[in-house]
Formats: C-alpha cells, structure tokens, sequence
C-alpha cells in the first residue's frame, strides 16, 4: 500500500483502508466503539431522545461525556440533532439511516450477550 492511501479500489467499489492511521472511517470505528458511543447508539434505537433522557438512559455517563460523544456521532453522521427554540432549549437527538444500519448490529450483539449470560438469579 502506498504511504499516506486511505481507501482502495477493488472491482467498482471502493473500500476504506481501516487499519490506516489516517483513514477518515477508523475515527468513526472509534467513536462508535468509544466507552459510551455504543451505549447512545443503543439507547437511540427504539425512539428519538431529549439529552437529559439519554442521560438518565444511560446510568453512569456524566454530561461532558455524554455531549462529547454526542457531539462526535453528531460529526459522524449517525444522528442527527434537533434544537427547539424554547427557553431553555429543548435539544432532541436520533438516529439517521447510517445510524440505523450501524445501531442495528450493536443491537443484536447486546441482545445475544443478556441472553447468554441467563438469569442474575442463576448465579
């Protein structure tokens, strides 16, 4: 690979070179996969949330990182943010088609990870 390539061609589709340091998709690899990406990505599947019900959603996140990776999913693509012009302002976040598509798998993966791990009572 030459130096400083980000993405090849192989056929008619052009594919990332992911494990390329300055390849632009390896940041949202990171983003999503980051302590607390996957956990809005999650929490944003079933209905579009106001930012203090994705915090409540989400036990644990403090507010700097929960905009932070807000701000990075924003910048990302995978969802969308709505401001209201309300007073305070009402900001309200979801998930866009490219979320979806990325948010589904992280799903399923959580899914199979609670129903293999069985019952707290089985311990």
């Amino acid at each position: 690979m030459a130096e400083g390539a980000q993405f090849t061609q192989a056929g008619t589709e052009t594919r990332y070179e992911v494990f390329h340091t300055d390849c632009p998709a390896r940041d949202v690899v990171d983003h999503v996969t980051s302590r607390w990406g996957i956990w809005v990505l999650i929490s944003l599947q079933g209905n579009d949330l106001r930012f203090y019900e994705l915090r409540e959603s989400i036990r644990g996140i403090s507010e700097k990182m929960l905009a932070q990776s807000l701000r990075a999913l924003v910048q990302d693509g995978l969802i969308w943010r709505r401001v209201e012009p309300t007073t305070p302002p009402q900001v309200t976040y979801g998930l866009t088609e490219f979320g979806k598509d990325v948010g589904e798998p992280l799903g399923e993966l959580f899914d199979r990870i609670t129903q293999r791990l069985g019952s707290r009572d089985e311990e």
